[in-house]
This record gives C-alpha cells, sequence and structure tokens, in this order.
C-alpha cells in the first residue's frame, strides 16, 4: 500500500546510517525476509514484480522499523434510491 516504509539503521564502523524503503505508488508494497544473515527489504509491485531492493548484513543492522501506511479512512457511499423504489438496505 502506498505509504507503507521500512528505515533499517546499519552499524557502519564509524557509526550509524539509516536506509529507508517506502513504496512509492499505489499498489505497491515493502516486504521484509531474513535469511542466511542476510535482511532484504523489497518494494513490490502487485504482480510481484521487485522495484527496489535493500540488502544488509543481519550482524550490522542495529535496528529495523516497519511503519505500515495510515489506513484511508473508509467512507460510506450514499445509495441514491429512485422515489418509485423501495430501499433494500
Amino acid at each position: 500500500m502506498i505509504g507503507d516504509r521500512v528505515e533499517v539503521v546499519v552499524d557502519t564502523g564509524n557509526g550509524v546510517r539509516t536506509y529507508e524503503i517506502e513504496a512509492t505508488r499505489a499498489g505497491r508494497r515493502v516486504e521484509v525476509s531474513t535469511s542466511r544473515g542476510v535482511v532484504e527489504v523489497v518494494e513490490v509491485t502487485r504482480t510481484g514484480q521487485a522495484v527496489r531492493t535493500g540488502r544488509f548484513m543481519a550482524a550490522r543492522v542495529v535496528a529495523m522499523v516497519e511503519h505500515p501506511a495510515q489506513a484511508e479512512r473508509h467512507r460510506r457511499l450514499r445509495i441514491r434510491v429512485p422515489k418509485d423504489q423501495g430501499s433494500l438496505l
């Protein structure tokens, strides 16, 4: 969902560096996976195609913060019923 983002704080030896990967368009999402000592953060399209990828050594990752997208307020749809018909709701 647009607005999903993940912040990764990595130890560089001289300090820390922050990387941010964000779902930049509607329909995209951010996925995080960890395997064999590597943390992978990927921005993925609806079809599952990777757009941007960040790979970090798990031993160097200090913190990882996932920020889910703000849920949009669901607007109540107003259904108009013709005057000569009764409402089914």
